[in-house]
């Protein structure tokens, strides 16, 4: 089974968020299917960036999935791979703009643009890209969080459109089917529990796996709970103090009912060293294997990128072709 993903490099680091939420279920995955994982650095060409950083951020997360164990996956540049654009614009071709306009992270990235930043028309067809990188590799699963997954009904519904339209000589688009983690699909922020982990909130937010005890200890000591006592698990109630039992739940891969047993006459203070602990030893083991990934310099990266890219590219051209071909374009 083909198992197609990506993440965008909107930061130089992974936090635990990314991890437990997509990448932890990538490294089960990558043992028994075929799986093709993408640094999108394409979709974040949708949000500003300075180009210096943006190689940075680029080379940086590509070895960050190297030291957490991808290299067993195909693992690439969406950028590396042209067949990604091109096949992205004969989609547009079977998209509606009103499908488009209904997208929710449209909507509110649009409302959050400034005067200076604008909304730009990549993000407008950013769900049409998205479509293409899925529909290329004829994926049969897609590994998709809560907030992609409207993305991935309107890739559905394209691929439907295109076989309708186009598919009466043989050659059809696979309808991908969504793969939900049942475990860690939304690590909410630790200064805010309404709302999902990301950077973009701010250094407090967010548990870098690479940083050290004393930031991991002091960002933990620091995540919002509540002005309770008692150690229990109750999300609608103690959004912060349930998020805190969940990540802890998803380092010992046990239940929340189970943790909270082993706290139960415990102080908040206790349980937040414990766990800040627990989170620093977990990535251990990962931080000795990134080190040791860039004393090699940037030149063994690039080069598992580049391998990766070059078995990307043979299966994207020859879906392309086939997708072209049946529109009628002449193969010249």
């Amino acid at each position: 089974m083909r198992i197609v993903s990506g993440i965008q490099p909107s930061s130089d680091a992974l936090h635990i968020g990314n991890y437990f939420g997509a990448v932890r279920q990538w490294l089960d995955l990558q043992n028994n299917e075929d799986c093709f994982f993408f640094i999108a650095d394409l979709h974040a060409l949708t949000e500003p960036t300075n180009s210096d950083e943006f190689k940075r951020r680029v080379l940086s997360i590509a070895q960050d999935y190297l030291a957490l164990g991808l290299d067993k996956s195909t693992l690439f540049l969406q950028s590396a791979v042209p067949q990604h654009t091109q096949l992205m614009w004969l989609l547009t071709t079977v998209t509606a703009m009103g499908d488009l306009e209904r997208m929710t992270q449209f909507k509110d990235k649009s409302q959050r643009a400034t005067k200076e930043t604008g909304v730009n028309a990549g993000l407008f067809l950013y769900p049409v890209l998205m479509a293409a990188d899925i529909l290329l590799y004829q994926a049969e699963r897609v590994p998709v969080g809560d907030d992609q997954f409207q993305h991935l009904e309107l890739a559905r519904e394209i691929a439907r459109r295109f076989n309708h339209k186009y598919g009466k000589n043989g050659f059809e688009f696979k309808i991908p089917e969504p793969l939900i983690s049942t475990l860690g699909g939304r690590i909410m922020a630790l200064n805010d529990p309404t709302k999902k982990m990301s950077k973009s909130l701010g250094p407090d937010s967010y548990i870098g796996i690479f940083e050290d005890a004393a930031q991991i200890e002091k960002k933990v000591a620091r995540a919002v709970t509540d002005s309770g006592s008692e150690i229990t698990y109750e999300p609608k109630t103690k959004p912060g103090l349930a998020s805190l039992i969940e990540i802890f739940s998803m380092i010992e891969k046990d239940s929340p009912e189970n943790i909270i047993k082993t706290y139960k006459n415990k102080k908040y203070s206790e349980f937040k060293k414990n766990l800040a602990d627990k989170i620093f030893n977990y990535f251990k083991d990962t931080r000795e294997k990134r080190m040791n990934i860039v004393q090699k310099g940037q030149e063994y990266t690039l080069d598992i990128l580049n391998k990766g890219a070059e078995k990307a590219r043979k299966i994207a051209s020859e879906t392309l072709r086939e997708a072209s071909e049946q529109i009628g374009i002449l193969s010249i």
